[in-house]
Order: C-alpha cells, then sequence, then structure tokens
C-alpha cells in the first residue's frame, strides 16, 4: 500500500489549510486512518484518526475543535481539514492506514506511512 500526502503549504496564523492522502488501492477502505506530524526536533506526535467507515473519530486535545478529518473509501483518500492554524501546527505531516478498523491514537497500530507533508505556520 502507498499512500501519498498532499496540500500542504506556507499559511498565516488564522488561516485554513486541507491536506489529502490518497492510497494505491482499495484494501484501505477496511482500514481505520490517522494523521500524525513531527515537528523538528520533536517526536512525531498524534493528531487524528477515523474508523474504516468514517463513523468514529479521535483528534489530539491540541487539535481538537480545530482540525477534521473525514474520507472518502470510492475515492481511497482521507482529508484533514484544518481550521485556525497556529504556528505551533508547524510540521511534517504524515498519513498512515492502520492494521485494524478501530481509529488509534498509537503509532505502533499503524503498518503503513505516507511520505509526509510540510505545513508551515507564519505568526
Amino acid at each position: 500500500v502507498q499512500l501519498q500526502a498532499s496540500g500542504g503549504g506556507l499559511v498565516q496564523a488564522g488561516d485554513s489549510l486541507r491536506l489529502s492522502c490518497a492510497a494505491s488501492r482499495r484494501t484501505v477502505s477496511n482500514n481505520a486512518m490517522g494523521w500524525f506530524r513531527q515537528a523538528p526536533g520533536k517526536e512525531r506526535e498524534f493528531v487524528a484518526a477515523i474508523s474504516w467507515r468514517g463513523g468514529d473519530t479521535s483528534y489530539s486535545d491540541s487539535v481538537k475543535g480545530r482540525f477534521t478529518i473525514s474520507r472518502d473509501n470510492a475515492k481511497n483518500t482521507v482529508y484533514l481539514q484544518m481550521n485556525s492554524l497556529k504556528p505551533e501546527d508547524t510540521a511534517a505531516y504524515y498519513c498512515a492506514a492502520a492494521r485494524g478498523s478501530v481509529p488509534s491514537t498509537s503509532r505502533s497500530s499503524y503498518a503503513y506511512w505516507g511520505q509526509g507533508t510540510q505545513v508551515t505556520v507564519s505568526s
């Protein structure tokens, strides 16, 4: 399975971005999907996850209320809508496909990872 993340860029604080993650094959429609991020010098951290049907989502406290994860299984694509961006959201964002159908906050639950897309938020 290959995951291709896109949609990153340079924005100002308060702006919005939508990240996309396209999967190379249909089987990820049975898997939970997640977004993680990694800032320079920091550990990769959980951002959001969604169940395979899309009915169950999970968010980190730092993005809850500002970010929304969604998926379109017909397009094998997962999205991360990011609103009210803050400078502390600056990081490389990675999408990942879980081994199972239930969303997880743990990196070890994810078997496949995309290459990352950079989000930079200026103050």
